[in-house]
């Protein structure tokens, strides 16, 4: 379903048209039927003359009610700009075109309405010129006029032929699979309880779908839906839609909120963008500017950091961050209006380029610039690289949301991508959804870093076997998740070794000195001499020093059994072999016959024994053990 939207001064019109065309008057409050014009937004549909139904919103008109304009416009696909006939072109007109121009609607119908007040045929003729002029240099540059009037019907069909061909071929929505619904409309109804509206963007929504509200966040599930007045059990991108919601209050929801699917986005409080100023627009845009940003439904204040600029003046262009003061929900792509708080005045919008950067830059980087510039008019797979080179980690998901591009899509560039060395995949799985995807660059970063100070640590403790993992993951910084996943990567590449708690580069061997090697001899002696009742730990320290003791360890002339107990390596396979053997002769082994066998003590015993059972060796059965 196609989205139309009307825009134009007030009292051009624009309700009495869509009655004409609808057969519905979309003004609903007593004040606007009062007051004859629109406040709040204005909903209804029409069929056109191939069966196809259309929705129609109607804005308001009024300057003091552009908030509420703003609110229902970036969700159309095509708009009928209305010019009263008897009065012409006006200052909402300007405006109005010119906020339509900034999002980008590049289809639409001109209609110069009330064409019954006006006899004069040169007056029509002067009208219509003065449209052209208006619109050459904006989006509706190539739309056509049509002149109606709704009080009479006359060239109604002819306007319903208009906008049947303008609308023809006109592609559908992008469906990313990630559904959000700006709401522009809460309310409550008995018996059904609180009731949104809005046009969805992104994905489907269907009954029974566990969505969230955001900035917010509150849970709820979709009990209802539908589209004027059509009960659906699904609605797809591009849809007007009613939403019925349980387990959410109306008092939870207000206009500007989006409706989603838990996890799928982000609110933020910065953006990245690009930005226009008007070209007749008499307010400059400085660094820090305090502006309302109207984006999706919402609105709220913010700061306008310039990139790369001192400044803007009419019709001039920037890439920009905004700070906002509450959280808002956007994705890639979305177009926005910026209009100063006070006096009430439209400057200029643009195009949202990073829903969520997560930092700060300096604002004449050229290195941001630089990535900003490939984010607005790159390659899709110079977007990519660009979001990744920015997030150094990502995911597939991740990349969707940030690039505004189909998950099938992303998938298929993410793939090439990683086939042609562009991107790097963490983890074992085959299935690159599952991977964690991370920037070449940045990846040898960390590599480097870690082979440097692996390499500075064994220099500096030679007889250590490996650094603590915690304290690599200290020096690289990063999470556990990515620390588990890069050292299994640099393990993988024959980089470093792993076992246990420990790390070390590959090409580290601990080797005693001569000098030290002599000194460890007489102690050696004294393990040959009586294998199973080796030198106590404690006055081994005294005689050669704990570093020295863990140079033995590290080179596997000892091994130790415990904090304790230290053996060679012979000692302990002829241990080992002996037990395999009593076991499979006698099927157990108590503590005992070890202990006696040996000719050793209980401490050796006991020790040597539960090493085995921890090695997975043997375990304890009662007070004997058996082999595993």
């Amino acid at each position: 379903m196609y989205i139309l939207g009307t825009a134009g001064h007030v009292d051009h019109g624009k309700s009495t048209l869509i009655a004409a065309l609808t057969g519905t008057h979309p003004d609903r409050l007593k004040e606007e039927k009062a007051r004859e014009m629109t406040i709040e937004l204005g909903f209804a549909s029409m069929i056109l003359p191939n069966g196809e139904e259309v929705g129609i919103i109607d804005v308001p008109g009024h300057r003091d009610f552009i908030g509420n304009m703003l609110a229902g416009i970036g969700g159309i696909d095509a708009v009928l700009l209305v010019v009263a006939a008897d009065e012409g072109v006006s200052a909402q007109t300007r405006e109005h075109l010119a906020i339509l121009d900034l999002l980008e609607i590049k289809r639409g119908v001109i209609v110069m309405t009330k064409i019954d007040l006006v006899q004069d045929a040169e007056w029509l003729e002067l009208v219509e010129i003065d449209i052209r002029e208006l619109v050459q240099h904006t989006s509706l540059a190539e739309a056509p006029i049509v002149g109606v009037s709704a009080r009479t019907s006359s060239c109604i069909p002819e306007l319903l032929d208009q906008i049947q061909q303008t609308l023809k071929g006109m592609p559908g929505r992008k469906n990313l699979g990630k559904p959000r619904l700006p709401v522009d409309r809460v309310f409550t109804l008995t018996g059904f309880g609180t009731v949104v509206t809005g046009t969805l963007l992104d994905g489907s929504l269907k009954i029974g779908d566990e969505i969230v509200n955001l900035p917010e966040g509150k849970s709820g599930r979709i009990r209802g839906l539908q589209n004027h007045h059509h009960k659906l059990q699904k609605i797809d991108p591009g849809f007007r839609a009613a939403v019925n919601i349980v387990n959410l209050n109306h008092q939870d929801i207000a206009r500007g909120d989006v409706i989603a699917h838990p996890g799928d986005y982000k609110p933020t409080k910065l953006l990245d963008a690009h930005f226009r100023l008007l070209k007749d627009c008499p307010f400059p845009v400085k660094h820090n500017l305090e502006v309302k940003l109207f984006l999706g439904a919402s609105e709220t204040t913010a700061r306008v950091r310039l990139l790369g600029s001192q400044g803007l003046k009419q019709g001039q262009q920037a890439f920009i961050q905004l700070r906002t003061d509450h959280p808002v929900v956007a994705s890639k792509g979305d177009r926005f209006i910026l209009r100063l708080p006070s006096p009430s005045e439209t400057l200029g919008g643009g195009v949202i380029l990073d829903p969520d950067p997560g930092q700060t830059y300096k604002r004449f980087d050229q290195n941001n610039l630089a990535r900003l510039e490939k984010m607005l008019s790159g390659s899709e797979s110079e977007l990519l690289s660009q979001i990744l080179q920015n997030q150094k980690v990502t995911t597939v998901a991740t990349l969707a949301q940030k690039s505004a591009l189909p998950i099938g899509e992303i998938r298929q560039l993410a793939t090439s991508m990683l086939q042609n060395g562009e991107i790097i995949g963490l983890g074992k799985q085959k299935d690159i959804n599952k991977l964690t995807l991370i920037d070449p660059e940045y990846y040898q970063s960390l590599q480097q870093r870690g082979l440097e100070s692996l390499r500075a640590f064994h220099n500096k403790f030679p007889y250590k076997a490996g650094m603590p993992r915690e304290e690599f993951k200290s020096v690289l910084a990063i999470s556990q998740l990515l620390f588990d996943l890069v050292v299994d990567r640099m393990a993988e590449e024959a980089l470093i070794l792993q076992k246990g708690s420990l790390v070390w580069a590959v090409e580290h061997k601990v080797v005693l000195s001569q000098e030290d090697q002599a000194r460890v001899a007489p102690i050696l002696a004294e393990f040959q001499a009586t294998p199973f009742s080796p030198p106590d730990v404690n006055q081994l320290q005294l005689e050669i020093g704990s570093d020295l003791i863990e140079g033995l360890l590290s080179s596997e002339i000892l091994i130790a059994v415990s904090d304790q107990v230290l053996f060679t390596p012979q000692a302990l396979t002829q241990m080992r072999d002996w037990v395999r053997e009593t076991i499979l002769t006698t099927g157990q082994l108590s503590l005992a016959e070890f202990r006696d066998h040996f000719k050793t003590s209980r401490k050796y015993a006991a020790a040597v024994l539960e090493y085995f059972d921890a090695t997975g060796f043997t375990y304890r059965k009662g007070d004997v053990r058996a082999l595993r």
